[in-house]
């Protein structure tokens, strides 16, 4: 046999060769994605929490039952307080320990010892504000009853902190861990708690933006216009068009309170990532971001809706109450469902209740339990001022003489940088912020301060002091806000879960004073109320439309309104109460609340709803779940209407004007006529206010339905002419803005009208709040989700709010939508925008939100039968030993 001649052998082809090889690299590739696959999803499931079965745990007195649904949500049953509140602080870490740990680092203006240097400024402004420092004052005045629920509670959270460490407590400490490999999580404080409120009462703080545009605004206008411009820029609440909250005072009876809630501290002495070394948090320019960031995108529809309607118009004969907080679109969602059952209800341990809490914080925050339920918006009064002070090193005058300020001396440590000094200078007022952010540094540079008056105990009506700033020194401005003083909402989540009656109710509505709330309530009597409750400051001078002159002690906040002076509503004869931010009563009401109410569109169509419903025919819960998703733009009718007469030129503009004639004006996801109108809306508004030489803001759209409303009324109105636009009258004004529209809108979604859609034009992206914003595509999409379509719309009641002048993307939200039926608990329905896990890739991160875009709303049981019938997992926590 002769061997065979190697050059004789055929050689494969060229082509061969690089399939061969591309063979090789595609296998290779695929290997290490299915690697890293397996990987991460090791490394995911790790985080996952144990739902079934029993474990044992040190400091529990007894055996604790936590039955999850098949949404993952917990019912936890317990035999004490100490049990039950222990369980919960574990069961919040279970699911969302890393929200609460970077909650924390937040609110205690340490994210620089997570993420490092790109987050000094935040931790500057957020040590600045002190709520730290806040937080454990409240601690330390806690009842021994009220501490011992969140030491109990910190307990709980520690016990799972002792079980897990790094990327076993969440997948986004695994991430964290590249770039800052030493960071370990601190034992839970209930400082930790408490501090959130704070956040809470910085996102619902109500006006400061306002009056920081406004003093913005002024500094560039005419004096001799500046008055008038600013008042037709933020117009009075309509009073003619839209609802007060309380036309009616209700008398009841004196309430006895512990009362340290109305007491006034006076003016003497009050006492936001970097995941990579390419990971970059945008470090924040605004007040907004600079300490909203944990909270989602805050901005334009910050508010909130809720309404109780009594049984003499329901088809059951009791009252049923609907809630929904608007909040930034934040992932995981900023509420955490969960129900507290003490396993025998006594005193020792009187708890049975259901509802949303915060995770970090005990108790539910907003609810029901076996007797009564309540529901919170945002109440919207004025609750913070702006003071210009004038300064000479770390003096600043007052009433005529110089005299200290407070100062104190902190660090700021950084993850793999050098710690940075900070100093911190407070007036009587609070802390001086301007040179911490872009907006305050701007008043201070170039003040424009308020003229008021003040009436003397005499009668006489003194000016305020505006001229009488001292010579020399610089200027700077300080924050008076309510929520700076230790207060007692730590206490009142408590009350509100144990209140059995009305008077209970408004008990704790006294403790609940940050943030200010508006407070419905129903009961299982069949009675109906409403409680504003709050720490709400009496002033001086001044009224805080405008920052005002700290070197006059006149324009100084002189009290709070008594509890027993604040509006009240009980049972009244309309049959029903409704709350969106609205104004709560007339401008006759004995002390002044604000003049930045949110502008009550929603409210009017709310209240609209359940008077031409009603009027059909008794209530149905499926009734108030259909108001959750009603989409009217106000004025989006308005635009319609003033659109009949307007001649556009271009087939395409004329054809997309002529959706406006048969629009509904409803903003569902699926509407033509919803895209088209919205995209007009957002091109009249720039162009009469923000696409000018002199430009003027255009945040707030309820603010704007008002102004552009009345405009529409008064084509004379000189804001119809734009010199920059070359455009001279109202009807070329609109002509211009349709045209401009059709063009925006050709581009986004093509020219054939039929494809054009408001919901995939307002989608809503869920971003986590720290590496969902890494700016690292692959990081991203481990924990982000969507876009999802969604309806609605900015000052609409499915007020999903988007920044007009940006993007039509969805920014704000419903962040939950609850109807609680006070027939039967059981018969209630609840639903929140992600779902009960904060962990990436577990069944329930966003399980709830396709549902809760549709509007569909989930029951929930909530007696012993039900809850054990609903049940998909269940663990036993024991004792240890």
């Amino acid at each position: 046999m002769t061997a065979e001649n190697p050059a004789s052998t055929p050689r494969p082809s060229v082509g061969a060769r690089i399939g061969r090889i591309a063979f090789i690299v595609i296998a290779a590739v695929l290997v290490i994605a299915t690697a890293a696959a397996f990987f991460l999803a090791w490394t995911a499931q790790r985080s996952f929490p144990q739902t079934e079965g029993q474990t044992s745990l040190n400091g529990l007195q007894s055996k604790v039952l936590i039955q999850r649904d098949d949404r993952g949500i917990p019912t936890i049953t317990a035999n004490s307080t100490d049990d039950l509140f222990f369980a919960e602080g574990y069961t919040h870490a279970q699911d969302r320990f890393f929200e609460m740990d970077f909650r924390r680092h937040t609110t205690a203006g340490r994210l620089s010892e997570m993420f490092g240097e790109s987050q000094a400024g935040t931790d500057a402004f957020l040590r600045t504000l002190g709520w730290r420092k806040v937080a454990e004052e409240e601690v330390a005045n806690l009842d021994e009853t009220t501490l011992g629920y969140y030491e109990a509670y910190a307990k709980g959270v520690n016990a799972y902190l002792a079980s897990r460490s790094g990327a076993e407590l969440s997948l986004e400490y695994a991430v964290l861990g590249i770039q800052n490999p030493g960071y370990e999580p601190e034992p839970w404080e209930p400082a930790d708690s408490v501090a959130w409120l704070k956040a809470m009462a910085w996102d619902l703080r109500t006006n400061i933006e306002d009056e920081t545009t406004r003093a913005q605004l002024a500094a560039t206008l005419d004096p001799a216009d500046a008055k008038q411009t600013l008042e037709q820029l933020y117009p009075s609440y309509p009073f003619d068009r839209n609802p007060v909250i309380v036309p009616t005072i209700s008398k009841v009876p004196a309430l006895a309170t512990t009362a340290d809630t109305a007491a006034f501290t006076g003016s003497e002495g009050q006492d936001a990532v970097q995941a990579l070394d390419s990971v970059e948090w945008k470090q924040a320019d605004s007040v907004i971001e600079a300490a909203s960031m944990l909270l989602g995108n805050v901005g334009e529809g910050i508010g909130s809706n809720s309404w109780v309607v009594s049984g003499q118009l329901t088809e059951t004969g009791q009252p049923l109450l609907a809630n929904d907080p608007h909040l930034g679109a934040a992932l995981p969602s900023v509420w955490y469902q969960v129900q507290l059952k003490c396993a025998k209800v006594s005193e020792a341990c009187p708890f049975n209740v259901g509802g949303y809490s915060f995770s970090g914080l005990p108790g539910i925050v907003i609810g029901h339990n076996a007797k009564i339920a309540w529901g919170f918006t945002n109440l919207t009064t004025d609750v913070t001022d702006l003071y210009v002070e004038k300064v000479e090193g770390d003096q600043y005058w007052r009433d005529g003489a110089l005299v200290p300020m407070e100062v104190r001396e902190e660090t700021i440590k950084v993850a793999g940088g050098k710690d940075i000094p900070l100093t911190i200078r407070s007036t009587v007022h609070g802390p001086i912020i301007s040179g911490l952010t872009d907006d305050f540094t701007g008043i201070a540079e170039k003040p424009e301060l308020e003229q008021g008056k003040v009436t003397t105990d005499a009668g006489t009506v003194v000016p305020g002091d505006q001229a009488g700033a001292p010579e020399g020194g610089d200027y700077a401005v300080s924050l008076r806000w309510t929520a700076l003083d230790a207060g007692t909402t730590a206490s009142a989540i408590f009350a509100l879960s144990k209140a059995q009656d009305f008077d209970q109710f408004r008990y704790a509505a006294s403790l609940f004073d940050v943030p200010a709330q508006n407070l419905i309530y129903a009961d299982k009597e069949g009675n109906i109320g409403y409680q504003a409750p709050g720490r709400l400051p009496v002033r001086g001078a001044g009224d805080g439309w405008l920052p005002q002159p700290g070197w006059d002690s006149s324009y100084d906040w002189t009290g709070f309104i008594p509890f027993e002076k604040l509006p009240v509503s009980y049972n009244p004869a309309s049959g029903y109460i409704v709350t969106a931010n609205n104004a709560i009563v007339t401008d006759d009401y004995e002390y002044f609340l604000s003049k930045d109410w949110d502008y009550g569109y929603r409210a009017g169509r709310i209240a609209h709803l359940i008077e031409r419903k009603s009027a059909a025919g008794p209530l149905s819960a499926q009734d108030l779940r259909d108001i959750h998703m009603d989409d009217e733009m106000w004025i989006g009718k308005q635009l319609a209407i003033a659109m009949q007469d307007v001649t556009v030129e271009g087939k395409g503009p004329k054809a997309a004007v002529k959706l406006l004639r048969t629009w509904d004006a409803q903003n569902t996801a699926n509407s033509s006529a919803a895209a088209y109108a919205n995209v007009l809306w957002s091109n009249l508004v720039q162009n009469i206010f923000s696409r000018r030489d002199n430009p003027m803001p255009i945040t707030g759209q309820g603010r704007l339905f008002t102004v552009v409303g009345t405009m529409l009324e008064n084509p004379d109105d000189p804001l119809w002419t734009n010199k920059k636009l070359r455009v001279n009258s109202m009807d070329e004004m609109l002509a211009y803005s349709a045209e401009q529209a059709y063009d925006e809108l050709a581009e986004l979604q093509g020219e054939n009208l039929a494809h054009w859609n408001w919901g995939s034009l307002h989608a809503l992206t869920l971003r986590s709040a720290t590496l969902g914003k890494s700016g690292i595509a692959p990081i991203e999409m481990l924990f982000n989700r969507g876009p999802f379509a969604v309806s609605g719309g900015a000052s609409v009641v499915n007020a999903t709010g988007w920044n007009l002048g940006e993007s039509y993307e969805t920014t704000t939200v419903p962040s939950m939508r609850m109807v609680i039926d006070l027939s039967d608990f059981d018969r209630s329905s609840w639903i929140h925008l992600t779902g009960a896990s904060g962990h990436a890739f577990n069944e329930h991160y966003t399980d709830q939100t396709e549902d809760w875009a549709a509007g569909r709303q989930d029951r929930w049981a909530f007696s012993k039968k039900a809850v054990a019938k609903q049940a998909v997992d269940t663990l036993v926590l024991t004792p240890k030993g």
